[in-house]
């Protein structure tokens, strides 16, 4: 499982900042604030996504793709939780593998098989059947919220880029 000391943690850093989001690397061993799952799991509070050397980096793009789906205004009222919608939920599995293009030497490829490492559950058995055949009213919730294009389903670059 790829974790954020595999990759260069300027280049998450880089496009949370991109976002308006903030990521705060914590010590290793340390526990990570805001973590719904514990452990080494990425943690949010406010607009500042929390993690550790051993993170995975599935882990720290979805909830980073939490917060970027919510407006500013709501980021600031986030802890631990980010949400208890199943759509949103949805969409986010959707977004944590398009951000994983935006860093090099990762992809969408190795975030999906990362995820059903991890252990999330689709109706078709993966990652990848469910972003590729499942996952049509995500898009259609990312489209809406201006974060991807479609047909092409790819990533709308953040404002500024």
């Amino acid at each position: 499982m790829l974790t954020l000391a595999d990759i260069e943690h300027e280049a998450v850093a880089a496009l949370l900042a991109a976002y308006g989001l903030r990521l705060e690397r914590v010590a290793d061993g340390a526990p990570i604030p805001g973590s719904y799952w514990g452990g080494c799991e990425a943690g949010l509070v406010g607009s500042t996504v929390y993690a550790r050397g051993d993170t995975p980096l599935h882990s720290l793009l979805h909830e980073a793709g939490h917060l970027i789906v919510l407006p500013p205004e709501r980021r600031a009222c986030v802890h631990t939780d980010a949400t208890d919608s199943v759509e949103e939920e949805d969409a986010v599995c959707v977004l944590q593998a398009l951000l994983g293009d935006a860093l090099p030497g990762v992809g969408r490829e190795r975030i999906l098989a990362d995820m059903d490492s991890w252990g999330y559950t689709f109706r078709l058995g993966s990652a990848r059947a469910y972003f590729d055949r499942d996952a049509d009213a995500a898009w259609a919730w990312l489209q809406a919220r201006g974060l991807v294009e479609l047909p092409s389903r790819e990533l709308v670059p953040p404002p500024g880029a």
